[in-house]
């Protein structure tokens, strides 16, 4: 990702796993408009996922947990996701963080850096080059119930493979 890369902010819509691939994907909108990205992920890292959205706390932290707590005691400071690049049909990412005034990039797989910022609250961003080779655009200012619906729509008619 080069210096110049424009970054748009994005929320976390949700994960769905979607029949019949069973296949999890987690979903992501533009902050300020009307693009969203799918991503298909692992069936570990939506369960991560959807547990941190839900406030599901497990008797054991899971590795997520653990990550964001090893991070905390070592007074590392998160301070955003970025998606950077999407490469044959794979989606790559970077952890932004910070100690004591030393800043570090760190690469990572989407799922994971999703699940980690859910966990701290911090921003998920997408390079703008990422959005506009694989967002998808659903107009009109609907809910969120009616957006997973044009989703779940748009997920009959496509397969993992289109996006390669």
């Amino acid at each position: 990702m080069g210096a110049g890369t424009k970054l748009v902010e994005m929320q976390l819509v949700g994960v769905r796993v979607e029949l019949p691939t069973n296949q999890p994907i987690v979903l992501l909108r533009e902050r300020e408009g009307e693009r969203f990205l799918p991503i298909w992920i692992g069936p570990v890292e939506a369960t991560a996922i959807a547990f941190a959205l839900q406030g599901i706390v497990t008797q054991r932290p899971m590795t997520h947990d653990l990550m964001k707590n090893l991070l905390e005691a070592l007074t590392v400071r998160l301070e955003r996701i970025s998606i950077t690049e999407l490469k044959e049909g794979t989606f790559y990412a970077t952890i932004e963080l910070d100690r004591n005034g030393s800043h570090h990039s760190i690469s990572s797989r989407p799922s994971d850096a999703i699940a980690l910022a859910v966990r701290v609250g911090i921003p998920i961003f997408v390079a703008e080059e990422v959005l506009a080779e694989a967002s998808i655009v659903i107009r009109e200012n609907d809910d969120e119930e009616q957006e997973v619906e044009k989703f779940r729509e748009f997920l009959q008619h496509v397969n993992p493979e289109d996006f390669q």
